[in-house]
């Protein structure tokens, strides 16, 4: 398939060398425009008072975006609301998780994260079940996340700490595009707002994830390319199968095989200070393999830094140490 433009509904990456992108753009010559098709919102104080929640209560909180981690934090300062040390973090990815360092001392604090999917942090959560869950979110209704907590039967309290909110999207002309990838809800909405007869001719539509999937299905627009599925678990890999004439997977996702009935895993986890994660389902072995290397790589120089950050520090005291001496 003849691919050259394309219109990601999400923010251009800090670093497109290292984006999932970068292969379309040097191997294909594709030109990819980044635009995020919402705005996101924090709720005022007097808005979240009216939910009765005080933060405090709660001994764990489940984050599943960088949104959710700022607006938690912003509204803890505002209420003026002392966040205990005790309280446990569960974040859907390392990189949420590490993203908690901008407001916490991170190897001071009990911090788990899954892998690549919420779904890998239900096995996790399904360990501390005695927690009183605190669930910072949007204003969904309901999202595939709190569907996965709703199957494995959580106790956890929705708090609803930011809006999204569609902007306009009018300057962009969609006949430009070969390809529009939408990647939630809160996109389809926009993409509605903006252009209310698009299932009249919706052009090529890529979205990610099965409540997007959904959105666009009750909004009457025809989806040509599904992620996350087995050949293609990212939205990068699903542009590149299309754009090779490779066939979409009819199973879309939604979550590992290897959970069970009661949403936990039958496998392993990925918990903070922990070897064991569990694996991503990568139909090209070889991929796999070479993914896996580069995170075995990471999580080496990630112990180096570590390792020489500690020594730093301790030659640090023993230097001032012998001056007070």
């Amino acid at each position: 398939m003849k691919v050259k433009k394309i219109l990601v509904s999400q923010p251009e990456p800090a670093d497109l060398e290292k984006s999932p992108y970068k292969n379309l753009v040097t191997k294909y010559g594709v030109d990819i425009t980044f635009y995020k098709f919402f705005e996101v919102v924090g709720v005022t104080v007097s808005e979240f008072r009216k939910s009765r929640i005080h933060l405090a209560d709660y001994t764990a909180v489940i984050f599943n975006s960088k949104n959710s981690v700022d607006h938690f934090f912003r509204l803890a300062k505002e209420l003026r609301e002392s966040i205990p040390d005790t309280m446990k973090y569960f974040c859907s990815s390392e990189a949420i998780a590490h993203y908690l360092q901008n407001y916490i001392q991170y190897r001071k604090r009990k911090i788990f994260f899954g892998n690549q999917y919420f779904a890998d942090l239900i096995e996790i959560l399904s360990k501390h079940r005695e927690e009183k869950f605190l669930f910072p979110c949007s204003d969904e209704k309901q999202t595939e996340y709190t569907k996965m907590l709703d199957k494995a039967k959580f106790k956890y309290t929705k708090a609803t700490m930011y809006t999204s909110v569609p902007r306009d999207l009018t300057k962009f002309n969609l006949k430009d595009y070969d390809v529009i990838c939408l990647f939630s809800p809160i996109g389809v909405r926009s993409l509605l707002q903006s252009f209310p007869k698009i299932a009249d001719n919706p052009g090529t539509i890529a979205a990610f994830g099965t409540s997007t999937h959904a959105a666009l299905k009750a909004a009457g627009i025809k989806l040509s390319i599904a992620a996350p599925t087995k050949a293609s678990p990212s939205m990068a890999m699903a542009i590149e199968n299309y754009i090779n004439g490779r066939g979409q997977d009819e199973a879309v996702i939604s979550r590992p095989s290897s959970l069970k009935k009661d949403g936990s895993h039958k496998g392993t986890s990925t918990i903070s200070g922990s070897t064991k994660k569990p694996k991503s389902v990568f139909a090209n072995k070889a991929k796999y393999k070479q993914l896996q290397e580069e995170r075995k790589a990471q999580a080496a120089a990630r112990r180096a830094e570590r390792l020489a950050a500690k020594e730093a520090e301790m030659k640090a005291q023993a230097e001032t140490k012998v001056k007070v001496e």
